[in-house]
């Protein structure tokens, strides 16, 4: 059968179209020879009063849009937040899941709580309880997101900057990139193409 390609995925968990990419990204292994290397990668968003009437137009598009797919799903909750996050403590949180073996569980609560507002993806303690809850111990995360965890994100974001990317969700196979949730169709040709089809 051979050795799985990898195929890497950047995120973030401010991003409404990474979280619609979440769990068709989790269900690619069981048809492709593939494993997925999730990349955090911290979105770096202006504030209101801080951006042009375009941009904030195309905020709001953003969420309507989100929630058009996500209705096609079965309806969960996007709603949008009420200010502009620093994700660092939950990016932490879903390399620390990864290395202790919950990160399906971790990822997939993380958007879904803040994508309905019960979660804050910046305060550290609220992420070190979803750590708990996840199967975590959140002691052990509180002392990797001072030190090693830091390092690791900013690691994936060093590696972010030269596989050139400028938003997620992105997927990178091979050195080409997908953007979008809605470009998993593509991703799957290509891998079919290759030879990957499981």
């Amino acid at each position: 059968m051979g050795e799985l390609e990898e195929l890497k995925l950047y995120y973030d968990y401010k991003s409404p179209y990474a979280f619609l990419a979440v769990e068709p990204a989790l269900a690619l292994p069981d048809r492709y020879r593939v494993y997925i290397r999730w990349r955090p990668f911290q979105l770096r968003i202006k504030g209101k009063g801080q951006r042009s009437v375009y941009s904030e137009w195309k905020a709001r598009y953003s969420y309507m849009d989100a929630r058009r797919w996500a209705n096609r799903r079965g309806g969960f909750k996007i709603m949008g937040p009420l200010k502009v996050y620093d994700t660092t403590p939950a990016l932490i949180g879903g390399l620390f899941a990864e290395r202790e073996g919950f990160f399906p569980e971790y990822t997939k609560e993380a958007f879904a709580r803040f994508f309905e507002r019960r979660l804050e993806l910046d305060l550290v303690g609220e992420v070190a309880a979803l750590v708990t809850e996840c199967g975590g111990d959140s002691k052990a995360y509180l002392a990797y997101a001072a030190d090693e965890g830091l390092q690791e994100l900013e690691a994936s974001i060093d590696e972010a900057h030269e596989d050139e990317v400028f938003g997620v969700p992105i997927f990178v196979l091979r050195g080409e990139k997908f953007w979008g949730h809605d470009r998993i169709p593509l991703l799957e040709e290509r891998m079919t193409e290759l030879g990957l089809r499981g």
